[in-house]
């Protein structure tokens, strides 16, 4: 079970990259719960396709570095990683954008259910992200 859910979370992190949307929200449960980082939380796969269609409007990134760990039932994972990214679009309530470039220490946690993902938390420092695209 461990393994496998290792090799989920790594699968959602390649298809995030690869920019395989189709494949990213596959990967989840239908009533994904994702807590967005110092924001809200949002159930459902729907929602979560919704956000993600944002984000790829306003942000090119890539994850590098990632580490996964899982308990042993697999039952819940985390992940470490560092973010690469490009400011495109301003994202309402943050600075204006103009192409500014970023890289972020992050992190998940994740609930895993029946070989989907059921939830995802993520972190990162706002504060660092907004001094970064604001120099």
């Amino acid at each position: 079970m461990q393994a496998n859910t290792i090799r989920l979370i790594e699968d959602y992190y390649a298809a995030f990259n690869a920019g395989d949307m189709a494949r990213f929200l596959d990967l989840l449960s239908d009533d994904v719960v994702h807590d967005i980082n110092q924001c809200s939380r949002q159930t459902g796969k729907e929602a979560f396709a919704a956000f993600m269609s944002k984000m790829n409007e306003c942000y090119r990134e890539k994850l590098e570095d990632i580490v996964v760990m899982a308990n042993k039932d697999g039952s819940r994972a985390a992940a470490e990683f560092v973010v690469l990214g490009e400011y495109l679009a301003s994202d309402e309530g943050l600075p204006p954008a103009d192409g500014q470039s970023y890289q972020l220490a992050a992190g998940a946690f994740f609930e895993v259910r029946d070989g989907r993902i059921v939830r995802v938390t993520n972190y990162y420092n706002l504060g660092d992200w907004i001094a970064q695209v604001s120099n």
